[in-house]
């Protein structure tokens, strides 16, 4: 879970500067929740956040496959799917 969770705050650091606040608010929860879960976490998030997650993971799993990355697609799609 905590490495799910690391690969979440990872790709969110890329989205900061350039999108409106809700970003930034999911990442802040990153830093300063200690979530048991990936499911603890998904049930935090308001529904803007899960809209903004649900918009941009497709994106970054494609973007992790592209790069055989498959430890960081299974982590980004673990949250994902609970997204769904």
């Amino acid at each position: 879970m905590e490495k799910t969770l690391a690969y979440l705050r990872e790709i969110l650091s890329n989205y900061l500067e350039y999108h409106d606040d809700t970003p930034r608010r999911i990442y802040k929860k990153l830093l300063s929740k200690p979530y048991k879960s990936e499911g603890e976490f998904v049930r935090d998030l308001s529904q803007e956040e899960t809209a903004f997650l649900d918009r941009i993971l497709p994106h970054e799993i494609r973007y992790a496959m592209d790069e055989r990355d498959f430890e960081r697609v299974y982590q980004l799609n673990e949250v994902y799917e609970l997204l769904i």
